[in-house]
């Protein structure tokens, strides 16, 4: 499953995101998006976590939770239209 992390603070890494999802299952991959002009964080990222039940207590444990003084949005993401 496609996981959406939103209202990451900007100094937040890959591998510090990667670290926290890793508590709650496997990962296969952790993108953070990267704006391309000042090659800062855009404050969101996607995980794949490749087991769904481990997906969905990932949203469930993490979806409002503090980190780095801001709350995360989790949750499954939606394909580009």
């Amino acid at each position: 499953m496609n996981i959406y992390i939103g209202n990451l603070n900007y100094r937040v890494r890959e591998s510090d995101l990667q670290q926290i999802l890793e508590e709650y299952g496997t990962v296969d991959s952790v993108k953070l998006i990267i704006d391309r002009d000042t090659n800062r964080s855009k404050g969101f990222a996607f995980a794949e976590i490749p087991n769904d039940a481990e997906a969905q207590n990932v949203i469930k444990e993490l979806d409002g939770a503090e980190y780095e003084g801001r709350q995360m949005v989790v949750k499954e993401a939606t394909p580009r239209r």
